[in-house]
């Protein structure tokens, strides 16, 4: 078919808004967000408060790093006939509950409970709120709205732990959990009043978990899971260790590195919310160019990681050429996942998360090999690589499937062109 007429704009049909609900969702995936940032800035204080090491103390965050990867699917699973507007009310009011306690905790094993609990409630909150959104919106703005979903989990990546170190070191650390709670209850009033029912229609089958089960028989979602994975290792493995890169390599001073933290977080966001915005028209497009661009990013960050001002400007570049990605990923996997959502939104928050748990860990790794903090950036590169490299053969595989489909469609007698036969 020939294209040589330009379509005019008039044509092109116009992005609708989206619906006010799904800013909602994202203003609740900040609460929720924003606890699990937070604590990166409370270590000393929790340590000192409940008579803890700080190593002890760090396993906080793993906890809720662990409680993700498991509750999200399990969750979903577990609440997959629940009606799902009612799933995220009782998910936030466990959310804020467990952030009471852990306000009022006087034990480092309550605490640590607290922590596993706001996990499982904040995975399912995710899996089923994504899939909540993508429900309300077409298919050519389910990007958009992950965007907004993703933009939320950015912005409380660049107040969570600035701001809850400013808590901590003002109103102790307890206040930051309190100001979690407040959010949280915002956040739920916000559910209660502006999202819509999404239950089932009269006469519709109620979803079933063996049937959404059967979309893991799918190579493409498992490429989509690693592609994913591969995303937050690749960013992960570099950003868990850029604090003491940028102050016993680059040579900045310790009251620099919240700012520069800080400017990570603010590029995540700008590349959440342009990604949102042209991956739905060039998904795989967008995929290639924000990965690419990690990629160059971190390689230029192994070389330059003497010289502040570089590594300043490279840390706000980083967050946003990865982030650039975040939006097309999570709508990949609801694409091919689209026979189970519920579990889709499991799939790329498990994802997530294993990447952001196998990153830091395997920075760790080149670090204690003597390679110093420089070497992380390495790391990220090649996993980054590794996920452009995932990505091409996504792109090949459903460029192919397109060929076959639009094979099938023709005609027997009817000579099929060399372009698609090929």
């Amino acid at each position: 078919m020939s294209h040589s007429a330009a379509v005019p704009d008039s044509a092109l049909p116009a992005k609708r808004k989206l619906p006010v609900a799904v800013y909602v969702l994202g203003l609740a995936v900040f609460a929720l967000g924003t606890s699990e940032f937070m604590l990166s800035g409370l270590l000393p204080p929790i340590a000192d408060d409940l008579g803890v090491s700080i190593p002890d103390a760090g396993l906080l965050i793993s906890a809720f790093a662990i409680g993700m990867v498991v509750g999200a699917p399990l969750l979903a699973a577990g609440t997959i006939r629940l009606p799902r507007r009612t799933t995220l009310i009782g998910l936030l009011i466990v959310f804020a509950a467990g952030h009471v306690v852990g306000a009022v905790a006087d034990s480092y094993a309550l605490l640590f409970a607290t922590r596993v609990i706001s996990a499982l409630a904040c995975a399912g909150f995710w899996a089923v709120g994504a899939a909540v959104a993508i429900s309300m919106v077409p298919v050519d703005a389910r990007a958009r709205a992950m965007g907004v979903i993703v933009g939320g989990l950015s912005v409380a990546n660049v107040a969570g732990v600035p701001g809850g170190a400013f808590l901590g070191q003002h109103l102790g650390w307890r206040s930051a959990f309190w100001a979690v709670t407040v959010m949280t209850l915002v956040a739920l009033v916000g559910v209660v009043t502006l999202v819509p029912k999404t239950d089932r229609k009269p006469g519709e089958e109620p979803p079933r978990l063996k049937a959404e089960l059967q979309v893991y028989r799918n190579p493409q979602v498992w490429l989509a899971m690693g592609t994913v994975a591969l995303f937050a290792a690749s960013v992960f493995s570099f950003f868990s260790y850029l604090a003491p890169l940028l102050e016993d390599v680059s040579g900045l001073s310790e009251g620099w590195v919240p700012m520069v933290l800080a400017l990570f977080g603010v590029g995540a966001f700008i590349g959440t919310t342009i990604g949102g915005r042209v991956a739905d028209d060039h998904l795989f497009g967008t995929l290639y160019t924000g990965l690419s661009a990690t990629v160059v990013v971190l390689i230029l960050a192994t070389f330059l990681a003497d010289y502040p001002i570089a590594m300043v400007i490279l840390s706000g570049l980083l967050g946003l050429a990865a982030f650039t990605t975040a939006p097309a990923l999570n709508a990949r996997v609801f694409n091919i996942a689209n026979g189970a959502p519920t579990l889709a939104g499991a799939t790329a928050t498990s994802s997530f998360n294993v990447g952001n748990t196998v990153g830091p860990w395997l920075g760790g790794l080149v670090i204690n090999a003597g390679l110093g903090y420089r070497s992380t950036a390495w790391t990220g590169a090649i996993l980054a690589a590794l996920a452009v490299a995932a990505v091409a053969v996504a792109s090949r595989t459903a460029r192919s499937e397109t060929r076959l489909v639009a094979a099938s469609e023709v005609p027997a007698d009817t000579e099929v062109p060399a372009a698609v036969r090929d």
